[in-house]
């Protein structure tokens, strides 16, 4: 790999806005981008949420900026971009990661709990993006990255919400490329397939009997990699999408599953 060649994934000089990065997939992120040289920002509904992100980071060897920010919140948004602008500089990389999931049956679910979901999932990244698009034009480029899911392509049991959420978020990413690519902006997407956190660990764990649990099973027998993917298999696309070498990659769904999507799964034996 020639130094040229290396240059195009450097982040050196960069300024990344990680939202909900506390912990787990946007942490994951965060590290990665910090590794390639970038300076890390992060957000949190509350401020005990950034000291945990900031003790986080800093366990880390990292120097984290964390503010408190709910991102549904369109004033406290642009204010937050804004104090951001002034004491760290012009965001050059947002990642809108923050996101939630409610598991109802769909004819159980309230309109109350879809909008929420719609509202921080969909809306939120849309506020987000909205706020720092005018000063990445005034620099003259951007990175834009949204973490959509296999549920931007894909129907399950009671994730009616978080689907509607994430198909609308893919479509959104490739209406940004193609409102804003005219001024060297590029929004692109990650799809996570299904990845081992401490929060899946209890349907990955062994049964009494030694047998896989069911979720596992069914999980391991769609996906062509036969595994759950990991938190680190997630930062090389991530860095990709955040440098250079994407500069003419724009509006599209970088689907990270093991290859779960292109998979019609196994044939019972």
């Amino acid at each position: 790999m020639t130094q040229n060649t290396k240059n195009q994934f450097s982040l050196e000089g960069k300024i990344a806005l990680v939202t909900g990065a506390v912990y787990g997939i946007g942490l994951a992120f965060a590290t990665a981008y910090a590794e390639a040289g970038a300076t890390i920002v992060f957000n949190d509904r509350s401020s005990e949420g950034v000291k945990k992100g900031i003790a986080a980071y800093a366990k880390l060897g990292i120097k984290a900026h964390g503010y408190v920010c709910d991102v549904t919140d369109e004033t406290g948004v642009a204010a937050m971009v804004s104090q951001i602008e002034k004491e760290v500089g012009t965001i050059d990389i947002l990642v809108n990661n923050a996101g939630i999931i409610k598991r109802i049956p769909m004819i159980e679910m309230s309109a109350e709990d879809f909008r929420q979901v719609i509202d921080i999932d969909l809306t939120g990244p849309f506020i987000m993006a909205k706020a720092v698009i005018p000063n990445m034009i005034k620099k003259g480029g951007g990175k834009i990255i949204n973490i959509c899911s296999m549920m931007s392509e894909l129907g399950r049991e009671t994730v009616s919400a978080y689907a509607a959420a994430k198909g609308g978020l893919k479509m959104l990413t490739k209406n940004i490329a193609s409102e804003y690519g005219q001024y060297n902006i590029q929004c692109n997407g990650i799809g996570p397939g299904y990845i081992a956190t401490p929060q899946t660990a209890p349907l990955r764990e062994i049964q009494a009997d030694g047998s896989r649990h069911p979720f596992d099973s069914f999980i391991i027998a769609k996906t062509p990699a036969e595994r759950w993917g990991t938190a680190e298999d997630l930062q090389g696309p991530a860095v990709f999408l955040a440098s250079p070498a994407s500069d003419f990659v724009n509006g599209h769904v970088l689907y990270v599953d093991g290859g779960i999507l292109a998979y019609i799964g196994k044939q019972p034996e």
